[in-house]
């Protein structure tokens, strides 16, 4: 069984979300690394031990993490990607312009709505490929009964779009969890943002895109597909997304 850790990172501009596939057999071995880079940033920096890592949070230097100098706070999310990376895991990510998504439809659908299905094909795709059943987790959201009735229209009619695809490999439905419960959540949350900040080139600072850089490295090998629709303008009464 594969455990698919689900969450969001966007700007005005841009919208994307990440997957963390997680066998079931490294979920906990894990979730016990990730609490142990907390714990020891609790030993060294005087921070809770049920910090919660999440990536604007670590960039931004907010509560909990506001009174370490940055050096330290890179430090912190250089150890919990280094954990990550080292665990058998797989990256999922994608995204879409929502200029794009504005320019193209009349009545576009929610950005959310759009990449998450986008986002559950290739988690249903790569579980196919491997044989295995997957198990989506997701961080909460503003309205999980439509995300879980949508999943539920995937299995029987496809996602739509111009590769559409019926679901078949996802069980259950969408299981929503908050993050502060959660360190597998907290972890695509961290891959998430930071993948989404270097992506959006919005980096001008060349040591800030380097440190960028250094934190991906260790996570880069587990990227198994990542992609940005950007929709271009046609006609405008094709209808919705």
């Amino acid at each position: 069984m594969l455990l698919a850790y689900v969450d969001e990172s966007y700007t005005d501009r841009w919208y994307w979300i990440g997957a963390l596939l997680v066998p079931d057999t490294v979920a906990i071995p894990l979730s016990t690394a990730l609490d142990e880079v907390v714990l020891d940033a609790a030993k060294t920096y005087g921070v809770t031990a049920e910090a919660e890592l999440h990536g604007y949070d670590l960039f931004q230097g907010r509560v909990p993490w506001n009174k370490l100098p940055p050096r330290a706070r890179i430090a912190v999310y250089n150890a919990a990607l280094k954990a990550i990376g080292t665990h058998d895991v797989t990256i999922i990510l994608r995204g879409v312009d929502r200029h794009g998504l504005a320019r193209r439809y009349a009545s576009p659908k929610p950005a959310h709505e759009v990449v998450l299905s986008h986002l559950l094909e290739q988690v249903d795709g790569y579980a196919a490929m491997r044989e295995e059943l997957a198990l989506v987790i997701a961080d909460e959201v503003d309205n999980p009964a439509t995300h879980r009735s949508d999943l539920s229209r995937y299995r029987i009619d496809g996602t739509g779009g111009y590769r559409s695809r019926r679901l078949t490999r996802i069980v259950d439905t969408l299981h929503f969890a908050p993050s502060h419960a959660s360190r597998l959540v907290q972890a695509v949350d961290l891959v998430t943002f930071l993948f989404r900040r270097m992506e959006c080139g919005t980096v001008f600072d060349r040591r800030e895109a380097a440190a960028n850089e250094g934190l991906w490295s260790w996570v880069e090998p587990r990227r198994y597909h990542s992609w940005c629709w950007s929709p271009t303008a046609r006609q405008m009464h094709e209808g919705p997304a």
